[in-house]
C-alpha cells in the first residue's frame, strides 16, 4: 500500500511538471525571433597562419581564400636561424611566374631588396623576411579566382617552402 502510494505521487508530480502553459514558450519563441542579433558569418575578411621551420618546410601546402576578401597572413618562424642563414618570408606570386627564375633573381637582389625582384612586378603580396622566433603580417586583397603559387624567396628555399594558393 505504501508503495503504491510512493508511486502513484511521483507519477503525479511528473505529470504535474511536465503540463504547463505554452505562453512561456511562446515569449521565448517571440524574443528568439525578434531578435536582432545575426549569427552570420564576416566573409569579407580572413586570417591565415603559416609556418615555418629550420628545415624550410612550411606547416601548410595549401591556403584557400575567396576572391576579394581582406587577407590577413601572420607568418611565424618557428625555428632558431639567424635571419642571415635561415631567413623566412611569404610571397605571393602574380599567375605565370616561374619559380625558379623569380628565386635566382631574389637571389640576385639580396638583402637589400628583402629578396623581393625588380620592385616586387611577379608579386601580390610578401611579408618581410624574419629569423627564428620572429613573426610577421602582412593584409592585402585576395586576387580574382584561380590558383597561385606562394614561396619563400631567400636563397635556396623556394624549392620546398612553397605552396598553393587558392582563390574561389
Amino acid at each position: 500500500m505504501k508503495l503504491t502510494r510512493i508511486f502513484t505521487a511521483i507519477a503525479l508530480v511528473a505529470f504535474l511538471t511536465s503540463c504547463g502553459s505554452d505562453e512561456k514558450k511562446t515569449k521565448e519563441e517571440k524574443v528568439t525571433l525578434g531578435s536582432k542579433k545575426s549569427n552570420k558569418k564576416d566573409d569579407s575578411k580572413v586570417n591565415l597562419a603559416l609556418a615555418g621551420n629550420d628545415l624550410m618546410k612550411y606547416d601548410k601546402s595549401e591556403l584557400t581564400v575567396k576572391s576579394g576578401q581582406k587577407v590577413t597572413l601572420t607568418l611565424l618562424h618557428e625555428g632558431k636561424g639567424d635571419i642571415k642563414i635561415m631567413g623566412h618570408n611569404f610571397v605571393l606570386l602574380k599567375q605565370g611566374t616561374v619559380i625558379p627564375a623569380f628565386a635566382a633573381k631574389a637571389a640576385a637582389v639580396g638583402q637589400k631588396e628583402d629578396w623581393i625582384p625588380e620592385g616586387g612586378k611577379d608579386v601580390i603580396a610578401h611579408t618581410k623576411m624574419i629569423g627564428g622566433g620572429q613573426s610577421t603580417k602582412v593584409t592585402f586583397t585576395a586576387p580574382a579566382p584561380g590558383t597561385y603559387d606562394f614561396i619563400c624567396s631567400f636563397p635556396g628555399h623556394s624549392g620546398l617552402m612553397k605552396g598553393k594558393f587558392i582563390v574561389e
